[in-house]
């Protein structure tokens, strides 16, 4: 008589004998609700790629009006906040050397009268190069300003000759930003981190699903029953997929009614590839299980999975600017292609077509997980 591959029966049964499980641990229930809260408001406010208020002292030499002037310009920006007026380059070099600023002004004693006669008094901008985020935002917001200052004195000279800056020949550069029209890090971080922590969710609570089997003996039970390796497996992901897609409803609504950042394109469409991704990411972690013999084992191959998500998926760092044998590691995760489409979907409200290479890509890792797990299991003590 021939055997069936696949016995519903039983299927159901580990399904059952699942949910009892879970039900009885209350961490399981708990992850889909305190990790996103954590991690959320974590990342979501201490992510912030946007430099204000950077501490600057100022040596002025000059000491004028015209000193003065251009001193409120950097203040007024908003990049700068004067915490130091020094008297000399000592003094300067002393407070970045104790880190209390991290960039300094100074104005040469000859810059009124540079300016009188017409002529470009040499300012200098000091700037602690420790932090290249915060040195890249003073170096450019400080010669944004400089700029600015001196076309305005360019105009006020110009007039004087009876004319205007605006008759001079010249190339005006008209920008726009679409997307994201106000340059906000927490509009492209947040959709992000809920790709990521729906990540971390999922293979954390399937990492230690036969673990836990494995410590606590009952393997051994499972090993003496008609079981199919298939029909544990996919039992065994059924009730851990109504966690992790409750934990991404979560952390979605999270993103949407606290961060206010609002879906552009369809939102059925993002809940169905979120559906996608949970399956993807649940089976990595049944993979770990597959090989870890304690929770211990599990913890450490999840650390080795989870890291490398967050540092080579684009989740902060852009992948076009790592080295090329670096980035192309990000394209083995499933979750790079999952932070595209959440992108797509929630800031340029792309639509199916537009995402279908991403798409594809998480089907064919979901079954190829899927597939390697239940090979790796193996129905025998050893």
């Amino acid at each position: 008589m021939k055997r069936n591959l696949f016995n519903w029966q039983r299927f159901f049964t580990i399904i059952k004998k699942e949910f009892i499980q879970v039900k009885r641990d209350p961490i399981s229930l708990r992850i889909p609700i305190v990790m996103p809260i954590i991690m959320m408001f974590l990342f979501g406010y201490a992510v912030n790629t946007e430099i204000e208020h950077i501490p600057s002292a100022v040596f002025d030499q000059s000491k004028t009006q015209e000193s003065r002037e251009y001193i409120e310009k950097f203040t007024a920006s908003d990049y700068f906040i004067i915490k130091y007026y020094v008297s000399s380059e000592k003094e300067l070099s002393e407070l970045m050397d104790k880190g209390k600023v991290k960039a300094g002004l100074i104005i040469p004693a000859s810059y009124s009268t540079d300016l009188s006669r017409n002529l470009i008094p040499q300012t200098q901008l000091i700037i602690d190069g420790t932090d290249p985020t915060t040195a890249r935002t003073a170096m450019n917001s400080s010669m944004l300003i400089s700029e600015v200052y001196s076309k305005n004195l360019k105009e006020i000279e110009i007039k004087k000759l009876g004319t205007s800056i605006a008759s001079l020949p010249g190339v005006s550069l008209n920008s726009k930003v679409w997307y994201n029209p106000n340059l906000e890090s927490s509009r492209f971080t947040v959709p992000g981190l809920v790709g990521i922590i729906l990540q971390n969710i999922t293979i954390m609570l399937t990492a230690f699903a036969l673990v836990r089997e494995k410590e606590r003996g009952t393997i051994e039970q499972l090993i003496v029953t008609p079981i199919r390796p298939i029909e544990l497996i996919l039992g065994k992901l059924i009730p851990y997929i109504f966690i992790g897609y409750g934990g991404f409803l979560f952390s979605l609504s999270i993103c949407i009614f606290w961060f206010g950042v609002y879906p552009e394109g369809n939102i059925v469409l993002l809940l169905v590839l979120g559906f996608l991704f949970v399956i993807s990411s649940l089976s990595i972690g049944m993979l770990i299980s597959t090989f870890a013999n304690n929770q211990l084992q599990a913890m450490m191959v999840m650390i080795i999975v989870i890291l490398p998500s967050i540092l080579l998926s684009g989740f902060i760092f852009p992948m076009e600017a790592m080295p090329k044998a670096i980035s192309v590691l990000g394209y083995i995760l499933p979750v790079t292609y999952f932070l595209d489409i959440i992108r797509g979907i929630m800031l340029k409200g792309v639509g199916f077509d537009f995402l279908v290479h991403d798409i594809i890509a998480l089907v064919l890792f979901t079954i190829f997980l899927l597939s390697i797990a239940t090979l790796r299991f193996n129905k025998s003590l050893d």
